[in-house]
């Protein structure tokens, strides 16, 4: 971001505005922690700001400052909309295309507010008027710190803000052990820690929350671990009864995905997950060194993501959507073993 945009926001934010702060879909800990960051940031200078996800998100993140303000599109369709349209800036943070809010893109597309996206995935869209955009950022919470640095109000960063902030780079980081995590991010962990974030609390409330009934669906996704050695790939399923056996609930999933990861002499790891309502099996791979998942998933599955870490999915059945992903793999069988 330029001198010049910077100085544009400046003036922008200098008089009191109606802002929203939108999320992606399936919002994750970077998503809320960033969105809830700026909320208070925004609302520290008499914005009326607030927080649109496009809809709810897992209990493991609720207990977030700020989280009792934020309106959920997909159950307040029509408040939302209308605030949509009356909104004087609109940021869009953790995602940098449209479509990955679902319906409420096009309310944002049509909205005379300027628009502000603040993202470090891949190939962003061109919808935004200022966009601080950086795939070589941990999270999108270190980005909105740096932000915060560069409109010079570091010294306005509350207990709040350095909470939020501090979940989104360490749920992003994996704890602060993938390769984005830089020196600066752990400047910055170090930083949030003296504005008041209580590291061992905040992962406490993030990774210490497990029901009987996860633990119970882990070991089925485990039991479930697929191993393909001759092209260091693993995959896990969960198909819709097994996920109704263990009474899922949104978020339970999450990290799954990184045991078949762990096995040694595997660089790419895939889970697929049946979503019967939605009709899709919902996918998120990752992988280690230069195997791109990002290009992978946009490739084969309509996704997307960072070079690690990308999710997609598949109209085809669960069944059908493994013998596919299985048939592709041979084609990638130099990036995979060399």
């Amino acid at each position: 971001m330029t001198t010049s945009e910077i100085n544009q926001i400046q003036a922008l934010l200098s008089t009191p505005k109606q802002i929203i702060i939108v999320p992606h879909k399936n919002p994750d800990g970077d998503a809320m922690g960033s969105t809830l960051a700026l909320y208070h940031y925004l609302k520290g200078f008499n914005h009326d700001a607030l927080v649109m996800a496009p809809n709810d998100y897992p209990d493991f993140l609720k207990w977030l400052p700020g989280d009792e303000t934020v309106l959920k599109y997909e159950s307040e369709t029509e408040r939302c909309e209308i605030l949509l349209q009356k909104a004087d800036l609109i940021f869009t943070l953790d995602f940098n295309a449209l479509h990955r809010v679902g319906d409420m893109g096009d309310k944002i597309g049509t909205s005379e507010a300027i628009k502000i996206m603040i993202d470090h995935h891949q190939q962003p869209d061109n919808y935004a008027k200022f966009m601080f955009s950086d795939v070589r950022m941990s999270s999108t919470c270190e980005m909105v710190y740096r932000f915060i640095e560069m409109l010079a109000h570091e010294n306005r960063v509350t207990a709040d803000i350095a909470t939020c902030l501090y979940t989104g780079i360490m749920t992003d980081t994996g704890s602060f052990r993938f390769a984005s995590t830089t020196s600066k991010t752990h400047y910055i962990i170090g930083k949030l820690m003296e504005h008041g974030a209580k590291n061992a609390e905040i992962h406490n409330a993030i990774y210490d929350t497990n029901s009987y009934a996860r633990l119970q669906l882990l070991g089925c996704a485990l039991k479930n671990l697929k191993v393909i050695p001759e092209l260091r790939t693993a995959y896990i399923t969960l198909s819709q009864d097994e996920l109704n056996q263990f009474d899922f609930k949104k978020g339970d999933t999450e990290g799954f995905v990184n045991y078949g990861l762990s096995l040694n002499n595997i660089i790419f790891a895939a889970i697929f997950i049946e979503h019967k309502k939605e009709n899709i099996i919902k996918i998120s791979l990752r992988s280690k060194g230069d195997f791109s998942v990002n290009e992978f998933s946009r490739q084969y599955f309509e996704g997307g993501g960072h070079t690690n870490a990308a999710g997609g999915k598949s109209d085809l059945s669960l069944d059908e959507t493994i013998e596919k992903f299985i048939s592709i793999l041979p084609s990638h069988k130099n990036e995979l073993t060399s």
